[in-house]
């Protein structure tokens, strides 16, 4: 199974809010996560954008998870870098 870190989408129409989810690649966007590793909420305020569980996607990035485009953004506009 290839694993990926991407982002959910939850929320109302103009107002949405995302988790930071660990999937199967296979899985659809808002399909079963095999773990919930943060919080983001782009209408919030810039120090409350964002909260991660870092030590958990640490982990799953040295088991071979692979951030989305967007998530690696978001996390390196953390300063969250990745090998």
């Amino acid at each position: 199974m290839s694993a990926r870190i991407r982002l959910k989408r939850f929320g109302t129409r103009k107002r949405p809010y995302y988790r930071l989810v660990v999937m199967d690649t296979r899985a659809p966007r808002d399909g079963r996560a095999i773990e919930e590793v943060g919080l983001y909420h782009p209408i919030e305020i810039e120090e409350k954008q964002l909260s991660l569980k870092e030590d958990r996607i640490r982990e799953w990035i040295d088991k071979g998870a692979r951030p989305s485009d967007t998530v690696r953004q978001l996390l390196n506009k953390r300063n969250f870098h990745i090998k």
